[in-house]
């Protein structure tokens, strides 16, 4: 820490900060030598800083990054931030279910002939209301596969990429739900599009995949045993999902970013291109669960 004493020859007999000139200060950075105040002080190995050199200094030190690329991740926010949506969509269907599923639910109709695009994101995040055949039992599952999968994928791909694997998985889902012609709610798209992504994940990374291709299996068999689940949705979300993951986790090094994001964005094209030019098979108003 260097200081100053007041009336020293050749310098202001009151230095102020330089940040804040109305206080006073006696201590100065220690790598520019300007004075600066409490507020303005950060610890440094030696003595203090000033915010400007701490900045300076941090441009230089290489940020952590997840294993296939992005900052690293400490706390999974993202995938905390998905579950509070989905909670609180389903909160917002007990209060008006009726209104909700109508405005939001995915429906191949109103997608296809009244041009509700909307319909084919926001129905992800709703699930069967409170009174059908799953009631609370579907969002549950749903929930839980998210908390107990999402941390991990998002610490190995990283928040945004985790975040462009979910959208574009419940995406998908939604998309082979419209070509199939019906209607269906549920995050499964998303949530099959994650379980492609681990089997993908754990394959680059040498793990043992037979724990994953056994989750993927039981809950395949189940969505065609249990009536009422829309496997379309399954189907899609995992498709898309191992394809995206496929396409962050074996990007090559030196061009990672680029082809990460060109990936992405081929693969949205790609499905906006199926919903333009394509219409529903069929057609079914009835509201399945998605699973």
């Amino acid at each position: 820490m260097t200081t100053q004493p007041p009336g020293e020859p050749g310098t202001q007999a009151v230095p102020t900060c330089y940040r804040h000139p109305d206080r006073e200060t006696y201590v100065r950075c220690q790598r520019c030598e300007r004075p600066i105040c409490p507020d303005c002080m950060r610890d440094a190995a030696v003595g203090f800083q000033c915010p400007e050199c701490v900045a300076e200094g941090n441009r230089g030190v290489r940020q952590a990054k997840a294993v296939f690329g992005g900052r690293a991740v400490t706390a999974p926010r993202v995938t905390w931030a998905l579950l509070a949506v989905n909670v609180l969509a389903y909160l917002a269907e007990t209060v008006a279910a009726d209104r909700v599923l109508g405005d939001f639910a995915m429906s191949s109709g109103d997608v296809a002939y009244g041009g509700e695009w909307w319909r084919l994101l926001t129905g992800a995040f709703l699930h069967a209301p409170l009174g059908s055949s799953f009631s609370i039992t579907h969002i549950l599952f749903n929930m839980w596969a998210l908390y107990t999968i999402g941390p991990e994928l998002e610490r190995r791909l990283g928040s945004t990429r985790f975040l462009a694997l979910y959208l574009l998985s419940a995406f998908g889902g939604s998309v082979a739900v419209y070509l199939f012609g019906i209607a269906a709610v549920g995050a499964s798209g998303a949530i099959y599009g994650m379980f492609g992504a681990l089997f993908v994940v754990s394959r680059k990374l040498g793990y043992d995949a037979r724990g994953v291709i056994w989750l993927i299996g039981i809950n395949v068999v189940l969505t065609f045993v249990i009536p009422g689940i829309s496997w379309q949705g399954h189907l899609g979300g995992l498709v898309t999902g191992a394809l995206v993951s496929a396409i962050l986790v074996y990007a090559p090094a030196r061009s990672r970013n680029a082809v990460q994001w060109g990936g992405c964005a081929a693969v949205l094209l790609a499905l906006v291109a199926v919903v333009l030019l394509l219409p529903p098979f069929a057609f079914d108003a009835l509201i399945t669960s998605g699973g």
